[in-house]
Parts: C-alpha cells; sequence; structure tokens
C-alpha cells in the first residue's frame, strides 16, 4: 500500500545551496515530501553586516506551487529569518505527517506551538502531545522528521539546556548553527 501511494507521485526535487550547506528537498504537486540537508560543508559563520543568502542550485523546469513555497521558505529563513513566521508553509506530502499517529502529533504540535527562537525540551513537548510520558518517543518522531527546518526539531533541547542531538549525532554542529541563527542578533 505504501509503495502504490508513493508510486502515484510525480516527485521532483530542487537542490539548494544554503550556509549549512547543500540541502535537497523534494516533493510532488501535492506537497513536499523531504528536506535533506546533506552536510557537504561547515555551517558558514554569522555575521551581522551580511544578510546570509539561499539559492537553488539544480532545478526542474517545472515545479509545483509547493516546491516553489517550499524554497522561498527556506530562502527567507537564511537571508531575514524573523520574517518565517509571516510566511505560508508549503503542503507536506509525507506519511509520516498523515494521520493521528504520536509522531505525526508531536511534529504538528511542534510546528505550531514552538515558535522562531523559542525552545522546548523533548519532556514538555511529550507533555504537549498529551503523553508526558513518551520523552524518547518524542526523540524518536525527531529522527523521523522528513522535513527538518520547517518543522524545527532543532528546537527540541534536553530538559538540562543542552542542545541534545541532531540528525542522529552526526548534525550536533548544525543544530547550535541553527539555534544561533534564530537569536536575536543582540545576544550573540
Amino acid at each position: 500500500m505504501k509503495k502504490q501511494r508513493e508510486s502515484q507521485c510525480t516527485q521532483k526535487t530542487i537542490s539548494l545551496l544554503s550556509p549549512l550547506g547543500k540541502i535537497q528537498v523534494s516533493g510532488c504537486e501535492n506537497g513536499v515530501h523531504t528536506i535533506q540537508i546533506l552536510m557537504d560543508v561547515a555551517p558558514a559563520e554569522r555575521s551581522s553586516n551580511a544578510p546570509l543568502s539561499c539559492v537553488v542550485n539544480d532545478s526542474p523546469a517545472e515545479t509545483s506551487p509547493e516546491l516553489q513555497r517550499c524554497v522561498e521558505w527556506l530562502q527567507a529563513y537564511f537571508s531575514e529569518p524573523q520574517t518565517t513566521g509571516s510566511l505560508p508553509l508549503p503542503a507536506f506530502h509525507h506519511p509520516a505527517l498523515q494521520g493521528d499517529a504520536f509522531t505525526s502529533r508531536v511534529l504538528q504540535v511542534l510546528l505550531r506551538d514552538v515558535k522562531f527562537g523559542e525552545t522546548v525540551s523533548y519532556k514538555r513537548l511529550a507533555e504537549m502531545a498529551g503523553n508526558p510520558r513518551a520523552v524518547r518517543a518524542v526523540g524518536g518522531a525527531m529522527r523521523r522528521n522528513p522535513v527538518p527546518l520547517l518543522i524545527p526539531c532543532h528546537r527540541v533541547i534536553s530538559s538540562s539546556g543542552q542542545s541534545g542531538p541532531y540528525m542522529s549525532g552526526k548534525g550536533d554542529h548544525l543544530k547550535q548553527w541553527l539555534l544561533t541563527h534564530e537569536r536575536p542578533t543582540g545576544e550573540d
């Protein structure tokens, strides 16, 4: 069944060059399926003088409006991050974001309730999602997030205030960069 649902989509991929390195956004006419941060370079230095940029590196001739909306959101996130709250998010079209499963619920709560520049602990997010004892399951939901950055799993930290793992521990430096990027420039 899952294969059949996926085969009905004609996915396209857009490659972006960002301060985090290359990002690949895949989706179809129904919405964004995945965002992959390829970690091919060290994150760019943040400077208050020059805005950071995110540019299209490779794109199919035709893209869906949802993929285009995702690209525009990502470009704004890196160049003028404080503006993203007023931008529409693209539709999501990934099974992990559909239905009432705990992973889907956690990701939806994170997207809706944890705003730009805020952080939340795994424990608090479990409480917000309706299951205070599911702290480890929240960690699992963060690992399964198909659209990082849009659904800001980098904003979920440990109760001790430590940033915690990102991208299964391979992207911890990216999580730190993202959290710093979202801080107001006066707090560097």
